[in-house]
């Protein structure tokens, strides 16, 4: 039986795959532990946060629907046995499969219908005009794009925006009738105490940043199958389809380099704090030394020794992809290597302070063993401080990303990445005209990226910081408590006052 498609599984991918695996389970054991879930629905009682997440949701979607890759078959007619492609594509290149195909001779603005820079065109009398080529697919269907351009890009974009507005609302009934579900109340009811935003999750915050989400959506697509909505590149290939690709980049850079610090982070700085001694100072020293190293040299001098061994062993990939999968997969192994020192300091003071609480001294005094009460009692009470560093650190990862390949030792240079894209506008920034577009695009969606990243970092270190949490709590009851006062609960003195007014 032949295939239309052979699935291809990169060892990221897999990665990917295990990581979701394991958050459902997480999200699972979380939902029937009270005292573990109690913090995550103070972290769902930020509008903030919930914003954030919203936002980081449909950074997610993208990443996982690039994350899904194959090879096509190819026609193969003097061979009964199916041939496939060299190339790999992924969901996502089928869904943007007009992104993708629709390439230009090369640099073309946003919204354009010619190219960027004038060409010798040959006259059908036999002379000769320089001016701007018109695009092949960007505009293609205007006859006069001088006159026809502002009045379609604008009427595109207002129909692909109420039809994502359409969406929200069809999304907003369908929420409305399952909370009003859930509390037996009314629909009508339950949409009015989102609107207030009386309801226990901030769902009015959601909503608008779903809103906004659904609305430019909307008007992209509408927009990206008749123009090149963020312009072209030097080859043609359409920017906006280069960001989108670059989203799925960031993401594993930000999560997997996570998963390679942890064990170092959590082992050694654990270890540290808790049997102190030679133990504490070999893995200090350890850790000092490794902090003194330049880490953009480390990296670059790791990097590139793996590049060499990769063009010295090319019957190991059978694809491009594969390879630039591996040196991915490399770099997040090396930055988690390097980055594992601030979180393991942390671990190695807050373990200083618990080894010395009562119910450690009264563990030792009962003869249980060191490592049950690492795994019992230690490791459950610095979880917070290692997920509050993991998602305030994914930011930071995907900003390295940038500038590692931004130098050169980033990813493989035909993976499309933030850095990547930034690598290759910054030579077109001293050109005249200038070049924007690629640039302007590849930051727009690294801040969106990282801003909501940062937010939602916010929420949790909120919820999950033991010292905001009290101090919350002590201004919840003095609010409480300057709210239930009376003027009859005044003191004497201030009574006798206001009533003897000088």
């Amino acid at each position: 039986m032949n295939m239309l498609y052979k699935p291809v599984i990169l060892w990221t991918d897999a990665l990917i795959y295990l990581l979701v695996i394991v958050v459902l389970a997480f999200v699972w054991y979380v939902r029937r532990n009270e005292h573990m879930l109690a913090p995550w629905r103070r972290v769902g009682h930020s509008a903030s946060g919930m914003a954030a997440l919203t936002v980081l949701v449909f950074f997610i979607a993208i990443g996982l629907l690039d994350t899904v890759h194959f090879r096509p078959a190819v026609e193969n007619s003097g061979n009964s046995e199916q041939v496939y492609s060299v190339e790999v594509l992924s969901l996502l290149d089928v869904i943007a499969e007009p992104l993708r195909t629709r390439v230009e001779k090369t640099y073309s603005a946003p919204f354009a219908a010619h190219l960027y820079a004038r060409e010798t065109i040959e006259l059908p009398d036999g002379g000769q005009v320089r001016e701007f080529p018109r695009l092949q697919f960007g505009g293609a269907h205007l006859q006069n794009p001088d006159v026809q351009l502002a009045v379609d890009v604008a009427e595109r974009a207002a129909a692909g925006a109420a039809q994502g507005f359409l969406g929200w609302c069809v999304l907003v009934v369908l929420l409305g009738g399952l909370l009003a579900r859930q509390d037996n109340a009314g629909l009508l009811p339950t949409l009015s105490a989102i609107r207030r935003g009386t309801t226990e999750i901030p769902w009015n915050a959601v909503l608008l940043t779903l809103m906004l989400i659904l609305s430019l959506l909307g008007a992209a697509l509408a927009l990206s199958t008749h123009y090149h909505i963020f312009g072209t590149d030097k080859v043609g290939q359409d920017v906006f389809y280069q960001s989108l690709k670059s989203i799925r980049t960031g993401l594993v850079i930000g999560t997997l380099t996570t998963l390679m610090m942890l064990p170092f982070a959590l082992l050694l700085g654990i270890m540290a704090g808790y049997f102190r001694g030679w133990v504490d100072d070999v893995i200090q020293y350890i850790y000092t030394t490794l902090s003194s190293i330049p880490g953009v040299l480390l990296i670059a001098a790791a990097v590139l020794m793996m590049q060499v061994y990769m063009e010295t062993h090319p019957e190991l990939f059978d694809t491009i992809a594969a390879r630039a999968d591996l040196r991915l997969l490399f770099l997040c192994i090396i930055l988690g290597v390097t980055s594992w020192t601030g979180l393991c300091r942390l671990l190695r003071g807050e373990t200083l302070k618990l080894r010395e609480m009562e119910y450690i001294q009264a563990a030792h005094a009962f003869g249980v063993s060191h490592w049950r009460i690492i795994s019992r009692h230690i490791l459950p009470n610095v979880m917070h401080i290692v997920l509050i560093a993991t998602v305030m650190d994914f930011s930071g990862l995907v900003l390295a990303e940038a500038v590692l390949s931004y130098v050169g030792v980033g990813v493989d240079p035909s993976m499309i990445s933030f850095g990547t894209m930034i690598n290759a506008a910054r030579l077109e920034m001293a050109r005249e005209p200038m070049v924007w577009w690629a640039l302007l695009s590849a930051f727009g969606f690294m801040f969106a990226l990282v801003l909501s990243a940062n937010l939602f970092a916010d929420a949790v270190q909120d919820a999950f910081n033991p010292r905001v949490r009290t101090w919350s709590l002590k201004a919840g009851k003095l609010r409480r408590t300057e709210r239930t006062k009376t003027p009859e609960s005044k003191p004497v003195a201030a009574a006798a006052k206001d009533s003897n007014p000088p």
